[in-house]
C-alpha cells in the first residue's frame, strides 16, 4: 500500500507529533496567559484560521493580512491582540493575548508536548566506564560516550551521536542523531540538532613556500544555556582563546562558526550565514541568510546584518548594515536609488540618439 497522500491543512500528524488533550478552554487560555470569557467548551488540537474547526484553537498574529480569515473562521477560540478582539466571529471565543505568537507557542507545548524521557543507556550505546551519564538521562542507540564525559540530569541523546572525552552536556539538553561533540562544555536547555558539528579543529594554518603547517587549536566551545544551534551547523573551537556562545542564542542550519568567535547573548543567526575566526558578536546581534563577517571584525549590541552582506569592517551599536562591502542600510538605498536614476537616463539619452540617427524608414544613415 502507498503512502497516505492526505494534504488536510491540520498540522500536528500523529505519526509525526505527540498530541495531548482535549483540554477546557481554561486550561488553554492559562498555557497562553491570556482572557477570554467563560464557556464550557473542549478544545482538541491547533489550526490555522483557514482550517480551524470548533474543536481547534487558531491564532490571528497580522491584522492587515489575516482580516479575511479571521472573519470567516469556523474556530472554537482564536489567540488576538487586543486590537482585533472585536474581529472575532459570533460562536468563536476571543483569547486575548499581549503577542498571539508568543501565546501560540505556549499553546503548542500543551497540546504537543516534548515525548516522555526514557532514561537510561541503550544496549548498543558505548559509554567509556570513566563517563559520568546522569541515570535520568536518556541515551539513544549506538551512541558513543568518551572517557570523562559528563551527561547531565534529564539529558537526551539521539542515535549515532559521538560525545567526545570531557565533553560536559547540561541538564535538559538535547542533542539530535548523528551529531558530534569534542572540546565542549555545554550548559542547560541546550538543543542541538541533527549533523552539528561542534569543537572540530578551526581553519588555522601557516603558509610557507614548502607548503602548510597546521597551527595547533587549543581552545575549547563554551555554549551558554538556552541556546538552539540548527541542523548541520558547524562549530570549530578555539585556538588558544575559546570559541563562546553566549545564552538564549538561536543558531539556524547550515551556519558556520569559525574558532575564536564570540557570540553574545540572545543573537539570531540565519541559515548558511559563517562568522571567520575571533569574529565578535555583541548582545542581540542578528546576522540574516548567507551573510559573512570576516575575521576579527566586532559588530556591535544590537546591530543587523542584511541578507548575503559582507561585513569587512566594525558595525557601531544598533546599526542595520546590507550589502557587500557591508554599509549602512541607508547610504545603501541611496546610493542603489541614484544608480537607478542614473541607468534611467542613459537608457532614455541612448534611445533618444538612435533614433535621431535613422530616417524615417528606419534605415541607419550610415549603411
Amino acid at each position: 500500500m502507498g503512502p497516505d497522500t492526505d494534504t488536510r491543512s491540520q498540522p500536528g500528524d500523529p505519526r509525526f507529533f505527540r498530541r495531548a488533550g482535549p483540554f477546557a478552554l481554561a486550561a488553554v487560555v492559562d498555557a497562553a496567559g491570556g482572557e477570554a470569557p467563560p464557556r464550557r467548551i473542549m478544545l482538541h488540537g491547533m489550526a490555522p484560521l483557514g482550517a480551524a474547526t470548533s474543536n481547534d484553537v487558531a491564532f490571528c498574529l497580522n491584522a492587515r493580512k489575516h482580516t479575511a480569515a479571521l472573519a470567516e473562521t469556523g474556530a472554537g477560540a482564536v489567540l488576538v491582540h487586543p486590537a482585533m478582539a472585536d474581529k472575532v466571529p459570533e460562536g468563536t471565543v476571543a483569547i486575548v493575548v499581549p503577542d498571539p505568537l508568543v501565546a501560540w507557542s505556549k499553546v503548542g507545548a500543551l497540546f504537543h508536548p516534548l515525548p516522555p524521557l526514557v532514561a537510561g543507556i541503550h544496549p548498543s550505546a558505548v559509554v567509556d566506564p570513566t563517563a559520568r551519564v546522569d541515570p535520568t538521562a536518556e541515551i539513544g542507540p549506538l551512541c558513543v560516550i568518551g572517557e570523562r564525559a559528563e551527561i547531565g540530569p534529564r539529558a537526551r541523546i539521539g542515535p549515532l551521536v559521538s560525545i567526545g572525552p570531557g565533553v560536559v552536556l547540561g541538564r535538559d539538553a538535547r542533542v539530535g542523531s548523528h551529531a558530534s561533540i569534542s572540546h565542549a562544555l555545554i550548559g542547560d536547555r541546550v538543543y542541538i540538532y541533527p549533523g552539528v558539528r561542534i569543537g572540530q579543529d578551526g581553519f588555522g594554518f601557516a603558509m610557507t613556500m614548502e607548503g602548510f603547517h597546521t597551527v595547533a587549536q587549543l581552545g575549547r566551545v563554551i555554549i551558554e544555556s538556552d541556546v538552539e544551534i540548527g541542523a548541520n551547523t558547524t562549530i570549530d573551537r578555539g585556538a588558544l582563546d575559546d570559541t563562546r556562545i553566549g545564552a538564549g542564542t538561536r543558531i539556524d542550519n547550515l551556519a558556520m562558526i569559525g574558532h575564536n568567535v564570540q557570540i553574545g547573548k540572545a543573537c539570531v543567526l540565519v541559515a548558511q550565514c559563517g562568522l571567520s575566526g575571533s569574529a565578535i558578536l555583541e548582545d542581540h546581534v542578528v546576522i540574516a541568510g548567507q551573510a559573512g563577517v570576516a575575521g576579527h571584525i566586532r559588530v556591535g549590541k544590537g546591530s543587523r546584518v542584511g541578507a548575503k552582506a559582507g561585513v569587512i569592517s566594525d558595525v557601531p551599536p544598533r546599526t542595520e548594515v546590507v550589502g557587500a562591502p557591508a554599509q549602512p542600510a541607508r547610504a545603501f538605498f541611496k546610493e542603489l536609488a541614484v544608480l537607478r536614476r542614473m541607468a534611467r537616463a542613459e537608457a532614455k539619452s541612448g534611445h533618444i540618439r538612435g533614433a535621431a540617427d535613422t530616417d524615417d524608414t528606419g534605415k541607419d544613415e550610415t549603411d
